[in-house]
């Protein structure tokens, strides 16, 4: 979107022009005429720059949360008032396999040393 220097609107894009004109074209009704699409097209131009401009909002107001969110976790971070621990959960079945395996050697070496 391009503001033009006279007016306080804004210029559609071409892209949004051509699109559209596209639209309208494809719905266009039998006997309707030239300017008849052209306001139908008009209409559609208004949509997509309400919704882009719907679009642009969100991504602001979600990209103001995202730096929200990061200032307050740079802070906790650097207060140190939350300290973050990961605890991973390990298997009991490794341990337990190297135990019996151990034992074994044991056994088998003192079976090994007696006789």
């Amino acid at each position: 979107m391009v503001k033009t220097r006279n007016s306080g609107k804004q210029a559609v894009s071409p892209e949004t022009r051509d699109e559209a004109m596209k639209i309208a074209r494809g719905t266009q009704r039998p006997g309707q005429t030239k300017e008849q699409t052209r306001l139908v097209a008009q209409g559609i131009q208004k949509g997509i720059d309400q919704y882009k401009k719907q679009q642009k909002a969100k991504a602001r107001e979600l990209d103001k949360q995202r730096k929200k969110t990061q200032s307050r976790e740079s802070a906790t971070v650097e207060v140190g008032e939350v300290e973050k621990v990961v605890v991973y959960r390990q298997h009991r079945l490794p341990w337990v396999l190297l135990v019996i395996t151990w034992a074994a050697i044991a056994v088998y070496a003192g079976l090994l040393w007696q006789g």
